[in-house]
């Protein structure tokens, strides 16, 4: 389990971690998310002992990381899978991580082979592939078979088929009773892949929980309804304060999305008025979306939308 809390971290006179306090775990994936320059990066070095924090206080399983000796066999993490020597073959590479943290050498060829890597075990990791370095990060994490495993984008670089290997290893791993902690920004991902999930931006916490609360405290509902009386049922339902978008039509009516009323509301407006509904849907937003929504104020660096083709310049 990994306990954070009212964690600050300041560079100066800038603060990356604001009085933050979550809890990670056992048992579950959990994702980490958050727009660029959140400080999901600086959290996860707080956790590892890698920097000090300014307030507050961070344990992973009821005591602070750098305490444990070999650590490795308590924590397995993959900050950057760049950051190692290109000069060495995967094994050695391996083999001096499990010397140092007195592990058996043996365990080198078992996760080498976890990740598929057997017979790359004697290349020099500096003609590796990027998704060659992730899977040897991941092996990393493994190599002391540890109760908590973090993990900072580790789909970096992986194919389609590397993706759905790591989706269900993290699973495999959470299943095993093991704590789970994920960074991505690829909401689809943890979409698929998280439990529950830790949500922050400039620094302080948004959300904790699971990940179907964050979706439905995020998103909005939506109504997809068609009718050949396409204009007459915006008018009705733009009255009853509900947002009403055209989004095509064809020999069937025209397609409106509805937000700000339920599909029930809708539907009674439309028979009391006599407008025939040819279709009438209701959906939910995506989890980017929710993430969208919940972060727009929290968004650091953001593109302006680009202009329309012969806007004034």
């Amino acid at each position: 389990m990994i306990e954070v809390n009212e964690l600050t971290k300041r560079y100066g006179g800038t603060t990356a971690v604001k009085d933050l306090s979550f809890t990670v775990r056992p048992g579950l994936v959990t994702g980490f998310l958050g727009p660029n320059g959140a400080g999901k990066s600086t959290t996860l070095r707080l956790i590892l002992g890698l920097n000090e924090p300014s307030g507050g206080s961070v344990t992973v399983d009821g005591r602070p990381f750098r305490d444990r000796p070999r650590g490795l066999r308590h924590v397995g993490a993959l900050l950057d899978a760049g950051d190692v020597h290109g000069g060495r073959t995967a094994a050695a590479h391996l083999a001096a991580l499990a010397r140092g943290n007195r592990i058996p050498r043996s365990r080198v060829d078992e996760v080498l082979a976890e990740v598929g890597l057997t017979g790359a075990a004697r290349r020099r990791i500096g003609g590796f592939s990027l998704g060659m370095k992730q899977r040897l990060g991941i092996a990393g994490t493994l190599l002391g078979d540890p109760p908590v495993l973090l993990f900072d984008e580790p789909l970096n670089g992986l194919d389609p088929e590397g993706v759905k290997w790591v989706r269900g290893l993290f699973r495999r791993l959470a299943v095993e009773g093991r704590t789970v902690f994920v960074s991505s920004h690829l909401m689809t991902e943890m979409e698929s892949t998280a439990d529950e999930l830790v949500v922050i931006g400039r620094g302080e916490l948004i959300a904790a929980e699971s990940l179907a609360d964050f979706a439905a405290r995020g998103t909005r509902s939506s109504v997809s309804v068609r009718t050949r009386q396409g204009a007459e049922l915006t008018d009705l339902l733009t009255a009853e304060g509900a947002d009403v978008r055209p989004v095509g039509g064809d020999g069937q009516g025209e397609l409106l999305t509805v937000t700000g009323l339920s599909s029930e509301r809708v539907a009674e407006l439309a028979f009391r008025h006599r407008i025939m509904l040819g279709e009438l849907t209701t959906g939910r937003s995506s989890l980017e979306e929710a993430f969208m929504e919940l972060t727009a104020d929290s968004i650091e660096y953001g593109a302006r939308t680009a202009r329309e083709p012969g806007a004034n310049r």
